[in-house]
């Protein structure tokens, strides 16, 4: 949930020039697998969409001013981006322009917000155009 925290703060930090959304994917600790000692929540493997879907109410709630997704019972998603826990990235024009590491250790929110200031910073600076006549 602190990561849910910081990756609020950024996305209303970059709102004027970003859209965020969430992706809901397989729970990375189930209450009926692979336990985490310090999991917030306590939520079995999902059996099916209904119980993913019921999941991500809580990673709504964490976050409710950005739109969520969920990934679909084949994890199609997941395996798309390699995912699995949890991953950062940024797509522009149906091109990947930034991938985060996978998380937890490669979950960095620090590094993407440097690329969204670079980014920005672009955006900002205005072109020179030379025109020759």
């Amino acid at each position: 949930m602190a990561r849910l925290r910081s990756f609020r703060r950024l996305a209303a930090h970059f709102v004027d020039i970003a859209d965020f959304l969430l992706v809901y994917i397989e729970e990375a600790h189930p209450s009926d697998g692979w336990v985490s000692s310090d999991a917030a929540y306590s939520i079995p493997k999902h059996q099916c969409l209904q119980d993913r879907l019921r999941a991500a109410q809580l990673m709504k709630e964490g976050a409710p001013d950005c739109p969520l997704a969920v990934d679909t019972m084949d994890n199609a998603s997941s395996a798309a981006y390699g995912a699995y826990f949890e991953r950062l990235y940024v797509i522009q024009e149906e091109k990947v322009m930034y991938q985060g590491g996978r998380g937890p250790e490669g979950y960095k929110i620090s590094e993407l917000r440097s690329w969204l200031d670079q980014y920005k910073t672009r955006l900002q600076s205005p072109s020179t155009v030379v025109i020759q006549v």
